[in-house]
């Protein structure tokens, strides 16, 4: 009744409380985010210490933003809590309008936790209220109250109140059971049907997945007739493990079929890890996998079809380059950034990817990015923090440089990789074939020198420079100059970097001199393709270790001296 009072005569109109909210229109608002109109409410009492709550605050709000949107069982609200301090904790919540979809719910949530810039950091509490998502955050705990208690009754009406909750509970607990259960039978067969998925027998093999139901296994004769015997038409491109094609499934649906080819060097155990790393993972910016198909000595991993191709195709080619807009490409490293973040900080497994590169970005019909291609990826226990490894995988060009001589890897080893891979996209050249004419720099060396000699501007790519908000592209240099420092201390975390990203208001640190890499006299770089080799253990640990059985896609190589 208060909405008519408030609205009498207006087409369209929000209410929100504490508890609930109310919204009614004249146009069909269901299923869409909108943003239109959001409200910011910011507490008048500030926090003494800003710089810690403001990332306690960020961290909680992405962990919950992802808790609400993927995970199912959370009905598209999150609340949760985090200590800022040794003795101070922070609340909040996140919700969404149900009708949302969880990739819907997740953009919707992180363009609100943006909006905590303009009104609430550093603040004790804050709301933003959207009309499709909303946030709240409190020093104090403002959800999951009790209820207060009902008043006295006399005794006959409290007996009766008593029977009909003992009669009715268990009734709708039943009830609600069985409907649960009905509905869970229903989704299951409708996602046999939509993936065509047929229960994999492995030729007599033991399952290498251990009995995993929620991967799904596609049978290899709808794979092979989907696209065509693998035919050199449907070809999309070639990976460092073998061919991708592309297919139609026999309902229409258009899937990408990484086929691994037998020499390529991913055991079972490798597509072991792929497969179960992807398959748990969701995210707008990671590459859905759909299901895989092991037969005989064929393995093959099936994702959604990205129209795009890959960030390489596009962002290297001389002519394809142009179509990449300022905001085309601000909108794709922001992606990438978040997608690993989500990696790195907000899925329920801790992953360092480990071979981030402009061929592992696909593009789809929006140029969004999303991350693909986890072959090489690690899962980390929640209190680890680096690995060793004596089996180095992975793209010389993009690889830190305390994992390409030590065998060592860690969060900021990605972090690395994608300060390579912002610079690239900013200058829209190559790292690792990257040289000026008499210097034999790579792009690293010579972007560092520019940035002593305040000549950053000349390391934007040429089409950009006229039609581009030059304060923000050098903001990324900047920020991508902080990511590739030799020093991994040094280096900034992934949420860090989303906060410099999402916001001007936050300060960006002076870096220090990045990694160098090697050039030889013939002007090819010793870092420009794609290595899988091994550190013999007694030299794992030295700078100038033995690198032997190098190999890479285009060419081949047996010992390497690093210096």
């Amino acid at each position: 009744m208060e909405i008519r009072q408030l609205c009498p005569t207006s087409r369209e109109a929000s209410v929100w409380y504490d508890e609930c909210r109310l919204r009614y229109s004249n146009q069909n608002f269901f299923s869409t985010v909108d943003d239109s109109a959001k409200f910011l409410l910011g507490s008048n009492e500030d926090i003494s210490d800003p710089d810690r709550f403001n990332r306690a605050l960020m961290g909680m709000m992405r962990n919950l933003s992802s808790q609400a949107a993927h995970n199912r069982s959370a009905r598209m609200f999150a609340t949760g809590d985090t200590f800022f301090n040794q003795t101070s904790k922070l609340y909040g919540l996140v919700q969404c309008t149900r009708d949302l979809s969880p990739d819907n719910c997740y953009t919707c949530l992180n363009g609100t936790i943006s909006d905590l810039v303009n009104c609430c950091f550093g603040k004790q509490g804050g709301r933003v209220l959207g009309s499709s998502c909303n946030l709240r955050f409190e020093l104090y705990r403002f959800f999951g109250q009790p209820s207060p208690p009902s008043p006295p009754t006399e005794g006959g009406k409290s007996n009766k109140a008593r029977t009909t909750l003992i009669i009715v509970f268990p009734t709708l607990v039943v009830i609600l059971l069985i409907s649960a259960l009905s509905a869970y039978l229903i989704k299951k067969k409708e996602r046999r049907i939509l993936f065509e998925w047929q229960e994999s027998r492995f030729d007599g093999v033991a399952d290498p997945f251990g009995g995993d139901e929620d991967l799904l296994q596609f049978d290899f004769g709808r794979i092979k007739a989907a696209t065509n015997n693998f035919s050199q038409a449907n070809k999309l491109g070639e990976g460092g493990f073998g061919p991708v094609h592309k297919g139609t499934l026999s309902n229409g649906r258009e899937i990408a079929v990484k086929r691994l080819s037998v020499n390529s060097g991913q055991g079972v155990q490798e597509f072991k890890n792929e497969v179960v790393l992807i398959a748990k993972l969701q995210h707008r910016n990671l590459v859905r996998h759909l299901g895989c198909c092991i037969q005989g000595q064929e393995k093959l991993l099936i994702y959604e079809f990205v129209a795009n191709k890959s960030l390489d195709c596009y962002l290297f080619d001389p002519v394809k380059r142009a179509k990449l807009d300022w905001e085309t490409r601000y909108k794709i490293i922001e992606g990438i950034a978040r997608g690993l973040l989500y990696l790195h900080e907000d899925s329920h497994l801790k992953i360092i990817h480990r071979d981030l590169k402009a061929s592992n970005v696909l593009l789809d019909a929006d140029m969004n990015p999303k991350i693909s291609d986890f072959g090489m990826s690690r899962i980390f226990a929640t209190d680890e923090t680096q690995g060793n490894t004596s089996r180095i995988a992975g793209t010389f060009g993009y690889m830190s440089p305390e994992y390409a001589m030590h065998g060592q890897f860690s969060a900021k080893s990605d972090v690395f990789s994608f300060g390579v891979l912002l610079l690239e996209i900013v200058s829209g050249q190559k790292n690792n074939s990257f040289y000026q004419s008499t210097c034999a720099e790579d792009l690293l060396s010579y972007a560092w020198r520019l940035w002593k000699e305040g000549r950053t501007i000349e390391v934007i790519d040429e089409c950009l420079k006229e039609s581009s908000p030059t304060d923000e592209v050098l903001r990324c240099i900047h920020i991508g100059m902080l990511c590739v420092q030799e020093s991994v201390t040094d280096r900034p975390t992934m949420s860090t970097v989303v906060l410099m990203l999402s916001s001007s208001l936050v300060s960006v640190p002076t870096p220090s001199s990045p990694a160098y890499f090697v050039a030889s006299k013939q002007g090819t770089s010793i870092f420009s393709k794609e290595f899988d080799w091994q550190i013999s253990s007694s030299d794992a640990s030295s700078s100038t270790s033995k690198l032997v059985s190098a190999s890479a896609n285009d060419s081949s190589m047996s010992t390497l001296n690093p210096r």
